[in-house]
């Protein structure tokens, strides 16, 4: 499933193309939102925004179309009278007089009035963004202290939008390695720079992965790798899917566990289950 830097790229991708112009044409292929079609013809896209793994791209007019991909729904954005090669099934089309926004295989659409965002079932629920420049590290100490989150392993905190919006799976390997945390911790008993340490990896992690398309290993690591031939898969990150493989810090052998029923990857020598923790990574 694309996580949040991945959802905020396509985002990118599409206010690039739709934003400040007004739209001559929307298609629904759910029966139920059609009736909004006429309503968005000729209305101006005000903006794209993300929350999490969500999108909601906000017209004129006080609606908002909102979009949640799930594991297979992918956003192409095409010069407009064309459309792309592909087996998916078109979900959602705004159209201006030179370019289009497609949607193709999500299961969650929406058009929701700007004054019930708030009270969507799953925007509700949603924690803090991990790719907000608003949030601190007080913030994350904060709310790794509440009661609802205190007592959780990290590995299952992680992946709660409700706690921080946007951490999926390969982020949350990514993260516990950075901050040098075993997936087993759990956030609440840690000391309070520890705690910011979490906060640190999680704002740095994710943004290094919107700002580069995905990777989260250290930068100048992967442009070396990549100068000597390595794949891509190799190289991207720090531990996750590299289960079996060598630490790029300590050279110890990369554990693979399934925790939430999710595959998870950590560095049993850099994040130890007890005793001191460093900061894992570069």
């Amino acid at each position: 499933m694309p996580e949040g830097p991945e959802v905020r790229r396509a985002a990118d991708r599409v206010e690039r193309a739709i934003a400040g112009r007004a739209a001559t044409a929307v298609h629904f292929a759910f029966p139920h939102l059609k009736k909004y079609q006429k309503r968005l013809a000729g209305k101006l896209v005000l903006s794209v925004e993300t929350r999490g793994k969500a999108m909601l791209i906000h017209f004129d007019g006080d609606l908002s179309v909102y979009s949640h991909n799930q594991l297979y729904g992918r956003w192409y954005v095409m010069a407009r009278g064309r459309t792309p090669k592909t087996n998916r099934s078109l979900r959602l089309a705004i159209h201006n007089g030179e370019r289009s926004a497609l949607l193709y295989s999500a299961s969650e659409i929406d058009v929701i009035a700007a004054s019930k965002l708030e009270a969507h079932p799953f925007l509700a629920k949603l924690g803090p963004d991990a790719l907000s420049r608003d949030l601190t590290e007080d913030d994350f100490v904060r709310r790794v202290r509440e009661p609802r989150f205190a007592r959780r392993q990290a590995h299952a905190l992680l992946l709660d939008q409700g706690f921080v919006a946007g951490i999926g799976n390969y982020l949350r390997s990514e993260i516990l390695f950075v901050a040098g945390l075993h997936p087993t911790v759990r956030p609440g008993d840690l000391a309070a720079e520890e705690q910011r340490r979490l906060g640190r990896a999680i704002r740095r992690v994710t943004a290094r992965a919107y700002r580069t398309g995905g990777i989260t290993n250290d930068l100048a690591l992967a442009k070396q790798l990549k100068a000597e031939g390595v794949r891509r898969a190799e190289y991207r990150h720090h531990v996750f899917t590299r289960g079996g493989r060598a630490c790029f810090t300590c050279g110890a052998k990369i554990e693979r566990a399934v925790m939430n029923s999710r595959k998870i990857f950590f560095c049993p020598r850099c994040q130890p289950a007890t005793g001191p923790r460093k900061q894992g990574g570069r």
